[in-house]
């Protein structure tokens, strides 16, 4: 939990050092360097495998299921932020293109489309979950 912590706290930081923008909120985001999911589900597999063994099953179960996690961060959750920004996008550029105004509240709905991590931002987390893992051993 502590890989969690630590990178939630280091987003706003690596947030300001890119853009010279400093938003506290980073802290509770998903998405973000260093991806907190990455951090967390590789230090619980690191964790394992020191006092387990890396040869043990619940090495295995655990590297599978933070292989998963992470897959899912950088594909499947990444592309469906994606997926999100391109329809409020088309939905903007209906309405000045025609002036036609969805009435509908679920065009206008809040929705957040930071969901999941670049590649290098899932990489910061791996290597994050590493070396807390290693410290706390």
């Amino acid at each position: 939990m502590l890989a969690n912590v630590i990178a939630q706290i280091l987003k706003p930081i690596f947030l300001y050092l890119k853009t010279k923008r400093f938003d506290i909120h980073q802290t509770i985001a998903s998405g973000g360097f260093p991806s907190s999911h990455a951090s967390t589900v590789t230090a619980l597999s690191t964790a394992i495998g020191l006092q387990q063994g890396f040869e043990s099953a619940y090495f295995a179960i655990t590297a599978v299921f933070s292989a998963i996690v992470i897959y899912d961060a950088v594909n499947v959750r990444y592309y469906a932020g994606r997926n999100i920004q391109l329809t409020k996008q088309l939905i903007h550029d209906i309405e000045q293109s025609t002036n036609v105004k969805f009435s509908d509240p679920i065009y206008h709905e809040k929705i957040k489309s930071v969901l999941g991590h670049k590649f290098i931002e899932a990489i910061g987390g791996i290597l994050l979950g590493v070396i807390i893992a290693i410290i706390f051993y």
